[in-house]
């Protein structure tokens, strides 16, 4: 059976991403889809919207086979380690991988990602970096200084799509990628109706506004009545985090090289709020997403080498009929427990405690925690 596999957050699943479960399903009727989703933190640095257990129903009911858990600390790293991890999860049974890009052209797309894996590329980067560019300017600087004049990093989606390109290309696997094109805009606002972006879609759901008519018509009564979960409802725990946190805590966070780490740590000594510290901390050189990444590991309590290492497995979330054949397979190729199933892994006390922690981000009511080990699999039998 064809695997095709895709790498996601659903944060929330909305019309564009049925879309996507759409067109794979026409391209390979007689697939099964993989989707390989955040947990309950996302990579921008923040809790997702919607606890994980409802989202993985919800892909599966809008047209996924299988729905499996992405670590926290992949969910949590770089584009490179998000895209890297995730193709290494389902590189040894996915035939393919699917993901959206605005350029949508794979040629272009594995040009640029081989061009990163350049020998000469780190020194190039290095001498962008050193007139003071941000890392994601010095870097398409560098690809141009190369002689790759195609822009395809300035997008977003089809940064993320480099990055799956090139841990194909590193990792060796035999994955076949397949770009859908991304319209819209990624970090729209306002919501368009025809491509609905996820950004748009949390700004209302914060807002209490109208939401629901753009997401897939199966998912509009799990997501209706979803506890919703902001960043700034667990400003207090995160700030009380910051505050109690040693010198030598800080400087095992991850992405806190070059000394960004003590800058941190002294404006979170030093300023009333998460927005004034993070602000005060940001510059050219360090991105918002990055400093974002790195308050959330703090609060999780998560060290550069957490988020360096490999995750001993990837929880089943949700799964189908044909996600049961799929995960037949899978289990041949790595470890896939289900939701809830007891690891004896240091891994399951991390993930357990970054579960425990996300009722604190609960918006509309105080939330009890949920334990890994109270999680069960959803699963949906065809009729």
């Amino acid at each position: 059976m064809e695997a095709i596999g895709i790498i996601c957050e659903y944060n929330p699943l909305h019309l564009g991403h049925k879309k996507q479960l759409d067109a794979v399903r026409a391209a390979y009727p007689h697939g099964g889809i993989v989707c390989l989703m955040s947990g309950n933190y996302v990579q921008r640095g923040a809790p997702a919207v919607v606890d994980k257990s409802l989202r993985a129903k919800a892909a599966i009911l809008s047209g996924a086979d299988l729905v499996l858990e992405l670590p926290v600390t992949a969910s949590l790293s770089s584009a490179e380690g998000f895209a890297r991890e995730g193709v290494r999860i389902l590189g040894g049974f996915c035939n393919r991988l699917c993901f959206g890009a605005e350029s949508a052209n794979a040629e272009s797309l594995l040009a640029t990602a081989k061009a990163l894996q350049s020998p000469a590329f780190p020194q190039m980067l290095r001498a962008e970096l050193d007139k003071g560019l941000s890392f994601p300017a010095a870097r398409q600087a560098a690809l141009a200084a190369m002689g790759l004049q195609q822009d395809t990093l300035s997008h977003p989606n089809d940064i993320l799509a480099t990055e799956y390109c090139k841990a194909i290309l590193e990792l060796g696997v035999s994955m076949e990628p397949m770009v859908i094109h991304r319209k819209g805009s990624y970090h729209d606002t306002v919501i368009d109706a025809q491509n609905p972006s996820a950004t748009a879609l949390r700004e209302q759901m914060a807002a209490g506004s109208d939401w629901l008519a753009f997401v897939p018509e199966v998912a509009r009564a799990i997501f209706a009545h979803a506890p919703l979960h902001t960043l700034s409802a667990g400003e207090q725990g995160i700030l009380y985090r910051l505050r109690t946190m040693t010198d030598e805590e800080f400087e095992a966070l991850p992405y806190g090289s070059e000394g960004l780490w003590r800058k941190l740590m002294a404006n979170a000594r030093k300023y009333a709020t998460l927005e004034q510290i993070v602000t005060a901390t940001k510059s050219k050189r360090y991105t918002r997403t990055r400093l974002d990444r790195m308050v959330m590991c703090a609060f999780l309590g998560l060290t550069a080498g957490d988020i360096t290492s490999p995750a001993p497995y990837a929880r089943v979330l949700a799964l189908n009929d044909t996600g049961r054949l799929l995960l037949k397979s899978a289990r041949l190729s790595g470890q896939f427990p289900n939701a809830g199933e007891w690891i004896d892994s240091p891994y399951q006390a991390l993930e357990n405690r970054a579960s425990m922690l996300y009722s604190q981000f609960s918006a509309d009511k105080q939330l009890p925690p949920c334990p890994e080990d109270d999680r069960r699999v959803y699963y949906h039998k065809g009729d």
